[in-house]
């Protein structure tokens, strides 16, 4: 896709963080800016803020791991702009102590989210798009935590959106199809999503009993915070996520940083390894 001017963007998680500077961006391309969040305060702010500069929005209150939100998100969408031509499936949210003390209730909140609200997005849209016979792209946010060892329950839904667009990508362009996809991996983005517990619902709220602190998670837990203040901003991640759709890449990566190319080749060589050891 080569030319964005006058054509649907939808976006989630897009009240905040990437969603936010992706929202942007397709504002300064001249697209219809479809923004679906949980926020409504925020979702509210930056419909004001596009719209004050002329870009034609709707705003549409979402929660992408109730299937029903992103059926209405879709239906509002043909209603209001008659086409989705650009699908950011980018709403996330983490929680990361260990594996083992987590409460059901953030098991449930972070699959819903991070890879339900996916796995809702693919299959409401792609529909659509394959209907409207038009060249179409859709965006899946990952992370680089999908691409290495790590991240509790974070780590798990985003290795599985990395799964999720792979097969995505190869099922369309086995039919042929005028849609293509790419998986979004960054690394630290100065984002909000650390706090994401603002937007947990009542319902998956934890009983604080249940809760297990750990004081040895305190300093590295200031030098994530200092990690993702020092990232890179969402509309310099916009950017670069522009330039993966123009050039049709699968995998758009916003790091280049060693460290992080390490943490990858270290789980590759060990899945490769494996393999001498059969």
């Amino acid at each position: 896709m080569k030319e964005f001017k006058d054509k649907v963007a939808v976006i989630t998680g897009a009240a905040s963080g990437i969603g936010r500077g992706l929202a942007n961006r397709c504002a300064q391309e001249g697209m219809k800016v479809v923004l679906a969040d949980v926020e409504e305060a925020a979702l509210s702010e930056t419909e004001k803020k596009l719209k004050s500069k002329g870009t034609s929005v709707l705003s549409v209150l979402t929660d992408v791991s109730r299937v029903h939100d992103i059926e209405v998100l879709a239906e509002k969408t043909l209603d209001t702009f008659g086409a989705v031509d650009l699908l950011f499936n980018n709403a996330g949210v983490v929680v990361s102590p260990y594996l083992w003390e987590h409460t059901l209730a953030d098991w449930k909140w972070i699959i819903g989210v991070n890879l339900w609200g996916v796995i809702h997005g693919i299959r409401i849209f792609v529909p659509i798009m394959l209907n409207q016979n038009t060249e179409c792209y859709i965006v899946n946010t990952a992370s680089l935590a999908g691409l290495v060892s790590g991240g509790s329950i974070y780590g798990v839904t985003k290795h599985g959106v990395v799964s999720l667009s792979e097969t995505l990508y190869a099922q369309l362009a086995i039919t042929k199809a005028k849609v293509k996809v790419s998986v979004l991996c960054p690394g630290f983005v100065k984002t909000q999503i650390i706090d994401c517990e603002r937007n947990r619902p009542p319902e998956l709220y934890n009983d604080p009993d249940e809760i297990i602190p750990h004081h040895e998670f305190e300093p590295p837990k200031k030098m994530v915070y200092d990690m993702f203040e020092q990232g890179l901003t969402p509309e310099k991640v916009a950017d670069i996520v522009f330039e993966g759709i123009k050039d049709e890449k699968f995998y758009i990566l916003t790091d280049n940083h060693y460290i992080f190319k390490k943490w990858v080749k270290a789980r590759m060589n060990g899945i490769l390894n494996a393999f001498q050891q059969i």
